[in-house]
């Protein structure tokens, strides 16, 4: 990708609009790395509060209300199919990711196309899956939590698929010479490294989804 570094001339002397930018510009930069991980580490709380209510209500199992009676399990063949959608949409953005590390910017926006609609595929098939659930929600603890983390999680994946669709308009704009070379000028610079911040902090929030929709479908249909 481009150079990050920007350097005054031979004697030049930076005005104080240049460091007021560039000061706003690597404040842009620390912001999404800090905002994603912040986002991170409330997604962790969010579903490690699932995963404890998983196994202390499957554990105490009180009055046999885990399962509780005339339970029918979620169909193993949709919970799979969306944690495949979801594992293959960060298995497909991961790869198009190396793409425009090398400067092929179009290879990236394609796989980012297909990346959001996988992605979608996967939010659509779980509303679909909590509005035809085979039990009611709230009837065991098993119910409570299903029904309690599935609209978290697509509410996620739904908040991340916005971020990847504003990323693929804002790629628009940046030349694709422009991640492998540096930029003529000061702004087109902050413009590629802002991009590249927020791309690399998308990238981690997307796997973190991925690899939360494989624990939960291990909880919810294997174990």
């Amino acid at each position: 990708m481009a150079d990050p570094t920007i350097q005054a001339g031979p004697g030049e002397v930076p005005s104080i609009a240049e460091e007021d930018a560039a000061f706003y510009h690597q404040s842009a930069v620390n912001a999404a790395w800090t905002g994603a991980r912040l986002a991170l580490g409330a997604l962790t709380f969010i579903f490690g509060a699932f995963a404890f209510s998983y196994f202390y209500l499957r554990s105490v199992d009180s009055s046999g209300r885990w399962e509780g009676s005339g339970y029918h399990p979620p169909s193993m063949v949709t919970g799979t199919v969306i944690m495949l959608l979801v594992l293959a949409s960060a298995g497909v953005h991961y790869g198009v990711l190396q793409r425009i590390k090398a400067g092929r910017k179009r290879a990236w926006q394609r796989g980012g196309a297909i990346t959001l609609g996988l992605g979608l595929a996967a939010v659509g098939l779980q509303i679909t899956q909590l509005a035809t659930l085979p039990f009611a929600p709230g009837s065991s603890g098993y119910s409570s939590v299903f029904t309690g983390f599935y609209p978290v999680f697509l509410t996620s994946q739904l908040a991340a698929g916005v971020w990847l669709e504003s990323l693929l308009a804002r790629s628009r704009f940046i030349p694709e010479m422009s991640f492998v070379e540096q930029p003529p000028t000061h702004a087109e610079v902050y413009r590629v490294q802002r991009f590249q911040s927020s791309l690399s902090a998308f990238s981690t929030v997307w796997s973190y989804l991925a690899l939360m929709s494989l624990l939960f479908w291990l909880l919810f249909y294997v174990f």
